[in-house]
């Protein structure tokens, strides 16, 4: 294989936007490294029934490329992989994509200067920068209980979703009640027999507000600046939500009371609401939005069981309790390795120096795009750049264009890599804790898949989103060590 100037890791929004970018910036030495055999990244492996976006579609869109023709508000996944894939053809990115190239190992050659990929296939190519567009939400997250492995039934995770089972009739349990489960618990209520669900901790949910657009809807917004108008709305709508996370936990107090009434609206019976309501702040965990799930949960064959699980054994589940819970099929619900995500790589830079060792005392990076000792690789969703109120689209954008003024920086002064400084990155850590720490994710009382083993946060960002738009505009060169 040639080896190309630069290779992006991933085919979701983030791989395929920073190739669209790198193409309009005049780089065609790229190419792209799928490990699976299609693109589309998160919108192509979740195929679970009900499987939608819980961000408006005109805003978990690029900027660049805005779509009047969704069908819905919240558009389902089928949509949104096509819609990466219409993007990755328009814009001449497909040619530059290599399917089923699984990437095991970075290493970072001093003497070169530049950095050996390697595949599970035993491909090996030299280059001189990487973009990682993998993403956080990828790796199945299982929980350990015992006798997991000894159900004898189908088991399987919503992220692979076994749609050669046959749900219908069957006794279905369903362990984790997370952004996914009140998505397709929904869908399997009607169609199983009985439908057992195991809820760790409640989630907080407000309705959603989803619709068809008519055609004339869609007439109209393919009308000149419609659709961008729409999207701004939408934008200013979302951003708003920033307040309570970003400024003092007490600004959500209004968006608990949402959540209050519409659980009380879908949940006559007092028992089933009070184990329905959550006893931590409004943010700290994900907040969802469904108008369909909690009626599920109130259907006569359906089951919420709040007691831990003590064990899984071959047809059943069995709950603290002693309580025994027959199952045919167990879907699991429970999310996805998110941290493990960026430390379980095999990563090797400067001097012999492992992401592992680097990451010691926790994942840091600057701007959750470069990390000190690794010069010229960059992160698209890495650390710290996770939202809770808006789309990580926008933030991708402003990820890539970020990528672009760091190649431009080195096409400029003739540098080989850039390595971002240890006191620049420290300085961005410590500014980007002193401001996360008191806020409601780490003061509301409950643990999230965004906090990381030490209970500290690494996936979120702070503030509002134009705030990281900001920041991110132009590159500091002195925050840079430059490697000729």
């Amino acid at each position: 294989m040639a080896e190309p100037g630069l290779v992006i890791i991933g085919t979701g929004f983030a791989g395929i936007g920073m190739a669209i970018k790198l193409k309009e910036a005049g780089y065609h030495d790229f190419v792209i490294l799928e490990k699976a055999a299609d693109l589309g990244g998160t919108w192509r492996d979740n195929t679970y029934p009900g499987c939608a976006c819980d961000v408006p579609s005109h805003m978990y869109s690029y900027s660049y490329e805005l779509n009047p023709g969704w069908s819905r508000m919240f558009a389902p996944q089928a949509e949104i992989r096509d819609y990466v894939r219409t993007c990755a053809d328009k814009y001449g990115v497909t040619p530059h994509i290599r399917y089923n190239k699984h990437v095991t190992s970075l290493e970072y050659d001093d003497d070169r200067r530049n950095w050996t990929v390697t595949t599970d296939d035993g491909t090996t190519m030299r280059t001189n920068a990487i973009v990682s567009g993998i993403g956080a939400l990828h790796i199945p997250k299982f929980p350990e209980i015992v006798g997991r492995e000894s159900f004898a039934g189908p088991s399987f995770h919503s992220a692979e979703w076994d749609h050669s089972v046959d749900l219908t009739g069957k006794r279905v349990a369903v362990v984790g009640t997370g952004a996914s489960a009140v998505q397709f618990v929904p869908q399997l209520a009607p169609r199983v027999r009985e439908l057992t669900v195991f809820q760790r901790t409640p989630p907080w949910i407000h309705p959603k507000p989803d619709f068809a657009f008519s055609p004339a809807a869609r007439r109209v917004l393919a009308l000149p600046g419609m659709a961008r108008a729409l999207r701004g709305a939408i934008y200013w709508a979302l951003e708003s939500r920033a307040l309570g996370f970003a400024v003092h936990p007490r600004l959500m107090k209004a968006h608990e009371v949402l959540a209050l009434k519409h659980l009380a609206a879908q949940v006559p019976d007092p028992g089933l609401r009070r184990r329905l309501t959550p006893d931590y702040t409004i943010g700290c965990k994900r907040v969802l939005v469904s108008s369909d799930y909690y009626p599920a949960l109130t259907r006569p064959d359906v089951t919420l069981v709040t007691d831990a699980i003590a064990e899984i054994r071959p047809r059943s589940i069995v709950t603290t309790t002693g309580a025994e819970h027959p199952a045919d099929v167990i879907v699991y619900g429970t999310g996805f390795k998110v941290v493990e995500a960026l430390q379980d790589q095999r990563i090797t830079g400067r001097n012999g120096l492992k992401i592992q060792d680097a990451w010691q005392n926790g994942i840091e990076t600057y701007h959750g795009i470069t990390t000190t000792g690794f010069p010229n690789l960059f992160f698209l969703l890495g650390p710290n750049t996770g939202l809770g109120h808006n789309s990580v689209v926008f933030m991708i954008e402003s990820q890539v264009r970020y990528v672009i003024e760091c190649l431009r920086l080195l096409s400029r002064t003739q540098a080989r890599a850039l390595d971002v400084r240890k006191d620049a990155q420290d300085a961005f850590n410590r500014r980007l804790h002193a401001r996360l720490d008191p806020l409601v994710w780490n003061a509301g009382g409950c643990r999230s898949w965004y906090l990381d083993e030490h209970g500290v946060n690494r996936t979120i960002w702070p503030g509002f989103t134009f705030e990281y738009w900001a920041r991110t505009r132009k590159v500091r060169p002195e925050a840079y060590e430059l490697i000729y």
